[in-house]
């Protein structure tokens, strides 16, 4: 198995994207195609949209995914119900006259996060708190390993959202507010998840940039609202990822929900063809949104005409109210649309070619399927790709504060008292996109270990840990660790217009301070929050972001085997009047690029 390594083509003389060789493979199998095969591969319907999975061979699908909580049957989040997942329905692609292979996407966002048992890193926002674009490229090999090991080839990710507004909900997922972070670290997962190429090797995983563009830019943080600033600032702020993900070779980029100035990005010509294709010279597909085409317009058969026209290569389709079969009503209408002279048979050549050339690339024609590698499948979760993510974890911890030196915390202290419902909450640790959409409370996924747990493993034998979820009779420690912190959430459910730490948590700081010890605040958020009296009351404070399935991570730098080095990938607002970045509103609490070391 090639952990953490480069990948090794299986053919040493492989074509590169977009190569003369592949190019005439390309046009060999295009010259041989139907209109019918051809608009097929533009499809990418969900996994709980398909009536019957015999619809991949009659309508000739080019992919499928499993979006949000698409999982298999009865909710098995399994390796091996995932394994059995994804190569049945690949299987039924080669039964079809031309036998394209299909391709399976997923939503790995951070580490293959739907699999229980899987390895979860840090969310984005952490993952840019390091500042390194080596542990985010090994992150993104981890991943590509975990997916291979199930069967799948195609990551939904990195996201290279500029978030600039952290009461968008899906902040987290962004690397940082600065595009040049954004754009180094996000080409950095491209090569981890690709390999230096993307390549016939198994565990080249295709990538996939998103959400283009601007998602991180729309006004009050609204998740699919619309972004206003001219073309000076557009390109300034959120094109840059783009660019360098394309110079890394990132072979798909999955177009936003998200206006600029009132116009969809779907149906977006100049963005999508002028600048992506023409100006950057991407030689990959445009896939769209979960239904983001549906947006467009009341008439769907018009919103395909407009996405399709515009440069969208392969349509996302889950099943929509009262159509269980939507991918259906797609192929139609595109062909209707091409009979008509609406959308041209060059068009339909265009998108269909650079899905096929993304293909031939990753050497899916070449495998004819092959059974995965059961080392592959073995190694998900693996202590050596935990090794992986604790080393992540410790990386991304900010130290915002830290008064008479109460960090390190002594392994050797008498009596530690650890505060906080987060503190023994694995779901807490990782934050929404885990095992299911939202991601949820408690024990999500099996192998991870919880701060509290960390902790008890971190003290000496002698040390006495006790635990208070609401922090009622502490008694006497020496120290109190209290972990406090968002919910789980993902997009949509994210929004806020509030990020005041809660009362309940400002409520459990203070009884932490009541007892005199000194006071050591973990908070586990996927933004920054308005801390108030919670950092006040807190003798050291530390950003522990949305850190995952590894919380010996935390305890490795609170305890002091390794030093805290992480830095903020976002100004801190001080106020709820300040939560813009750059906003001139009031002065932020901490600058881009803080972060103490002792």
């Amino acid at each position: 198995m090639a952990l953490l390594t480069g990948i090794i083509s299986s053919a040493a003389a492989r074509d590169t994207l977009g190569s003369s060789g592949i190019e005439k493979r390309v046009d060999a199998l295009l010259s041989q195609m139907t209109l019918d095969e051809k608009i097929g591969q533009m499809v990418q319907a969900d996994s709980s949209a398909l009536t019957n999975k015999s619809d991949i061979q009659t309508y000739f699908l080019g992919s499928v995914l499993s979006g949000g909580d698409s999982d298999p049957a009865g909710h098995d989040n399994t390796i091996q119900a995932w394994l059995n997942f994804a190569t049945n329905f690949e299987a039924y692609a080669l039964q079809a006259r031309l036998k394209i292979p299909l391709i399976y996407g997923i939503d790995a966002v951070h580490g293959h996060n739907n699999i229980d048992g899987a390895v979860i890193f840090p969310h984005n926002i952490g993952m840019g708190a390091t500042h390194d674009p080596k542990i985010v490229e090994q992150e993104g090999r981890v991943t590509a390993e975990e997916i291979a090991g199930t069967g799948i080839r195609w990551a939904f990710g990195p996201c290279l959202a500029v978030a600039q507004d952290e009461r968008w909900g899906r902040t987290y997922e962004s690397y940082s507010q600065d595009p040049k972070l954004v754009s180094e670290l996000g080409a950095a997962a491209v090569r981890g998840i690709q390999g230096e190429e993307l390549s016939g090797d198994p565990t080249s995983v295709l990538a996939c940039a998103k959400h283009f563009a601007a998602d991180g830019g729309t006004t009050n943080g609204t998740d699919q609202g619309n972004t206003i600033c001219n073309e000076k600032t557009f390109r300034k702020l959120y094109l840059p990822p783009y660019r360098a993900a394309i110079e890394a070779g990132v072979g798909s980029i999955m177009v936003s929900y998200s206006s600029w100035n009132g116009q969809k990005m779907s149906g977006n010509k100049y963005l999508l063809t002028d600048v992506l294709k023409k100006e950057f010279g991407f030689q990959g597909f445009l896939v769209s949104d979960w239904a983001a085409i549906d947006q467009l317009s009341p008439d769907y058969k018009s919103d395909v005409e407009q996405s399709i026209n515009a440069g969208m290569d392969m349509v996302m389709i889950p099943a929509g109210p009262g159509k269980p079969n939507n991918y259906i009503d797609f192929i139609n209408d595109l062909k209707e649309l091409v009979a008509e002279g609406k959308v041209s048979q060059s068009r339909i050549d265009d998108a269909v070619r650079r899905i096929l050339r993304v293909k031939y690339q990753m050497g899916l024609f070449d495998n004819n399927n092959p059974p995965v590698d059961p080392a592959l499948t073995a190694a998900i979760g693996s202590p050596e790709h935990r090794e992986v993510a604790r080393q992540a974890v410790r990386e991304s911890l900010v130290l915002l504060k830290n008064e008479h030196h109460a960090l390190p915390l002594s392994k050797n202290i008498e009596h530690l008292a650890v505060v906080g419902a987060g503190a023994d909450d694995l779901g807490m640790q990782c934050g929404g996109w885990t095992v299911t959409w939202q991601g949820g409370r408690g024990e999500v996924t099996h192998g991870g270990t919880t701060l509290l747990a960390s902790i008890r493993k971190s003290v000496s034998p002698a040390t006495v840990v006790t635990y208070s979820p609401d922090g009622s009779n502490l008694g006497h420690p020496d120290a109190v660790i209290a972990v406090v912190g968002e919910a789980p959430y993902a997009e949509m459910k994210g929004d806020r217009t509030n990020l005041d730490l809660s009362v309940e948590d400002a409520a459990l700081i203070a009884r932490a301070k009541a007892s005199g010890a000194p006071v050591v605040t973990v908070l586990l958020s996927g933004r920054p929050l308005i801390l108030n009296s919670g950092l006040d009351d807190s003798s050291a404070f530390v950003a522990a972001w949305l850190p995952g399935t590894e919380g010996q991570g935390v305890t490795d730098v609170l305890f002091g085997d390794f030093p805290f080095t992480g830095k903020l990938p976002r100004e801190w607002p001080s106020s709820n009047d300040h939560l813009r970045a750059g906003s001139k509103k009031a002065n932020p609490s901490f600058e881009l690029g803080y972060g103490l070391k002792d």
